[in-house]
């Protein structure tokens, strides 16, 4: 099974009506969307009529769909105000994606706050976030998909490494999987762009967490150097990764059919530079 190739698409206007036009103008095989206010706490009812115009529509032309949740979601946080916060911020993207017929939800790690340690942050994880996975019990509910950070700050997740302390804190629960942000990795220590880097990264994520946990590529090239811990995205191949790291993710064993959604520079005002983007990475996975 060949990756499906897409993009994060604009939804303002509906999910369907502005998301999926905007897809097909790209030549999208898989979307994520936003179902609220990226830099907000506000849960938005959906529109029922887009949501099933949008479901049906990637249900008819074979394209999967992912829900990013927003940025300011942080269950390691020391406030109790951003905890909680974080909790209906994150069950109102799991319900959200249900209805719209995501495969999975994207959340950042998040990071330890207010001088906490990484032991006390990740108790917190668990206290918040396993009740959530345990409520998925529909069969069309979708996975929690962890998405570790750069390393900025006191992340709890940026190394692949790092990911075997956070699904220990969440027991490996069935309903979690790991979307992995070629940037972030990148930013975070992982040379993609060194000879065989990119198989060496999945072989890690492999060993730490099992396999079939990849369940999607955030396709990002980087403005800055790896372990630069900076997480500034730039259009495929125009960074310091490089082309090649792309083509070798798509060929290892633990990327096959896993979907990559491109958030590279462009997409908020052309829709041309997205499209090349998406060309691209299409024609190193059929090379």
């Amino acid at each position: 099974m060949h990756n499906p190739v897409g993009a994060h698409v604009p939804v303002a206007g509906g999910l369907a009506r502005t998301g999926l036009a905007y897809a097909r103008e790209i030549e999208a095989e898989a979307v994520q969307v936003f179902v609220a206010n990226p830099r907000g706490w506000a849960t938005p009812v959906g529109n029922a009529a887009q949501d099933e115009l949008f479901r049906t529509g990637n249900a008819t032309a074979g394209t999967p769909a992912f829900v990013h949740a927003p940025y300011l979601i942080n269950f390691g946080s020391h406030s109790a105000v951003t905890a909680e916060r974080s909790v209906e911020s994150l069950r109102h993207s799991l319900r959200r994606g249900r209805d719209i017929g995501a495969a999975g939800v994207v959340v950042h790690t998040g990071s330890a706050t207010g001088g906490r340690t990484r032991e006390a942050a990740l108790a917190q994880v668990r206290e918040l976030v396993l009740p959530l996975l345990d409520e998925l019990t529909h069969d069309d509910d979708p996975l929690l998909l962890l998405e570790p950070t750069a390393g900025q700050g006191f992340s709890l997740c940026s190394l692949v490494a790092d990911l075997g302390p956070y699904f220990e804190a969440l027991e490996a629960h069935p309903g979690l999987g790991v979307c992995l942000d070629t940037c972030h990795a990148f930013a975070a220590g992982h040379d993609l762009a060194a000879p065989g880097g990119a198989g060496r990264l999945l072989d890690l994520l492999v060993e730490t967490v099992g396999p079939g946990r990849l369940r999607l590529i955030h396709a990002n090239d980087s403005k800055d150097v790896v372990g630069a811990r900076k997480d500034r995205h730039e259009n495929i191949g125009a960074g310091h990764i490089g082309e090649e790291a792309f083509g070798e993710l798509m060929r290892h064993p633990a990327a096959e059919g896993v979907p990559l959604i491109i958030e590279t520079p462009g997409g908020r005002h052309g829709k041309e530079t997205y499209a090349a983007d998406v060309a691209l990475l299409k024609k190193l996975r059929d090379a």
